[in-house]
């Protein structure tokens, strides 16, 4: 082996000692980097912890080799541990690099509070900041129906501002764009809905009338309802992202300073062409799901086509019709109104238009749900 090889520092070494009474001598030897095992700060700080009367630390690094980001952390701890116990640390047999690094990051102290602390909060603690979050969230929501309400009676006077392109952009993402999936569901769930009817109309020889259990649950209620959850997580999703990214973006900001509304820019636009696409949509879900309880009726049965589309024309009136299609316009306001709620209380970051999307299906679904129960009572109240 030569004698280069010998010497050839090949890992961290530290030894500390005390050439004179008020003085400790830290040697550094090796190879400092990040990726070797290092000797800890807490090694090199005990000695002057413990004794007495230390004033001074020298550094000796002749026999120092290479040394990268692990040497400089080793040194900026016990700068820190020596400026806390009042000692004074020479520099100077640093390594010039060392030095300037070191100075350049202490040159800005710490911001106070920038280290992230994790507190356990207390519980009632907890329920008081949620209480506190729900009332917030109240007042922005009243706040933001009550500024679509009037946009949309500036739209009826005609003097509500939005294009008109984005209007037909969206009339075409919210209606042809969504006739796969809306015509692939409804036919599923009028397929469902005439193998559920069938299995019991059998038992009493009455399966002619599975035309009549599809007809009136799809043209109800379930078309709508169908369509109107299709169109949460599929638009009304859409429209809180597209919104949430132009938070992040302060485009809206933007908007707000040239004296533009957001709610009639952004909001407005997508919540007519949800009114106007919904109840088509619905139509068309309504066909479809007939369509599927006439396979299942025909293939499954055996009723006659005929017969069973003259069932079907028989026990549909204008009256269950009028009642699906208010459903789902009632159905296209919220999910607009959710989508765009959301996406105007997004927050400044990324991840915050992935939480205002999925929140805007959550409440979306949600109000469905709801606005169906409300509208099954009034109906049975009103006796129609």
């Amino acid at each position: 082996m030569s004698a280069s090889e010998q010497t050839k520092p090949t890992t961290a070494g530290l030894s500390i000692t005390t050439p004179a009474a008020d003085t400790l001598l830290v040697k550094l030897s090796g190879e400092w980097k990040i990726t070797e095992q290092l000797p800890s700060a807490a090694d090199a700080q005990k000695p002057f912890e413990s004794a007495r009367g230390i004033r001074r630390i020298a550094f000796d690094t002749k026999d120092l080799g290479a040394w990268d980001s692990g040497l400089l952390t080793f040194l900026i701890k016990i700068f820190e541990a020596c400026s806390k116990a009042k000692i004074e640390v020479a520099k100077d047999g640093l390594p010039e690099g060392v030095g300037r690094l070191i100075s350049l990051a202490t040159a800005v102290p710490e911001r106070k509070g920038a280290r992230k602390e994790i507190k356990k909060e207390a519980f009632l603690s907890q329920v008081g900041g949620k209480v506190v979050a729900f009332y917030r969230s109240t007042l922005e929501t009243l706040d933001f129906l009550g500024e679509s309400s009037l946009a949309f009676a500036r739209l009826l006077r005609g003097k509500a501002s939005f294009r008109r392109s984005d209007l037909s952009l969206l009339l075409q993402e919210c209606g042809a764009q969504a006739l796969p999936i809306v015509s692939l569901i409804s036919l599923l769930v009028g397929l469902i809905l005439a193998f559920v009817g069938a299995i019991q109309l059998k038992l009493f020889g009455a399966q002619v009338y599975v035309a009549d259990i599809v007809a009136i649950a799809m043209v109800r209620v379930m078309g709508a309802i169908m369509t109107g959850i299709i169109m949460a997580g599929r638009t009304g999703a859409a429209f809180a992202a597209q919104i949430g990214t132009m938070q992040v973006n302060e485009e809206i900001d933007a908007l707000k300073t040239m004296g533009i509304s957001p709610v009639e820019f952004l909001v407005l636009p997508r919540m007519v062409a949800l009114i106007i696409m919904m109840p088509l949509l619905c139509i068309y879900a309504d066909l479809m799901g007939i369509v599927g309880g006439l396979v299942v009726g025909v293939g499954m049965l055996g009723i006659n086509p005929i017969e069973y589309l003259n069932r079907t024309q028989a026990i549909l009136t204008l009256t269950t019709v009028w009642i699906g299609l208010f459903h789902s316009a009632v159905f296209g306001v919220l999910v607009a109104l959710s989508g765009c709620l959301r996406g105007m209380q997004c927050g400044r970051s990324a991840s915050d238009v992935g939480y205002a999307a999925t929140s805007a299906v959550v409440t979306g679904i949600t109000s469905i749900i709801v606005a169906t129960a409300i509208i099954t009572f009034m109906c049975e109240v009103l006796g129609i």
